[in-house]
């Protein structure tokens, strides 16, 4: 499965991100397929520059976005953020 997430860069305690569009299988900094775009959540106000087109292609092609590209897609309106997913994880049983 191909996912559009975003993969960490810059220096120590500051980080930048990229949009990138990966194989679900590889890690969170390891290879990637396409640069989208790229995200700086440490200016004021936050920097998010994406190629449309691309991302819209991809999206189009099948590629899942993670929630917080998701959620960064639907600001810069990209696409509709949707119903936000439920845990995936069982309740937990408690001592009774």
């Amino acid at each position: 499965m191909v996912k559009i997430r975003l993969r960490r860069m810059g220096a120590k305690k500051q980080p930048t991100y990229r949009f990138v569009v990966a194989d679900s299988r590889s890690p969170r900094d390891g290879r990637f397929i396409e640069i989208l775009g790229h995200y700086n959540p440490r200016t004021e106000p936050k920097t998010l520059e994406v190629n449309a087109e691309k991302a819209k292609e991809w999206l189009a092609k099948g590629a899942q976005p993670t929630e917080t590209v998701r959620r960064l897609f639907a600001e810069k309106g990209i696409m509709e953020r949707g119903p936000i997913p439920t845990t995936k994880r069982a309740p937990r049983k408690g001592k009774e």
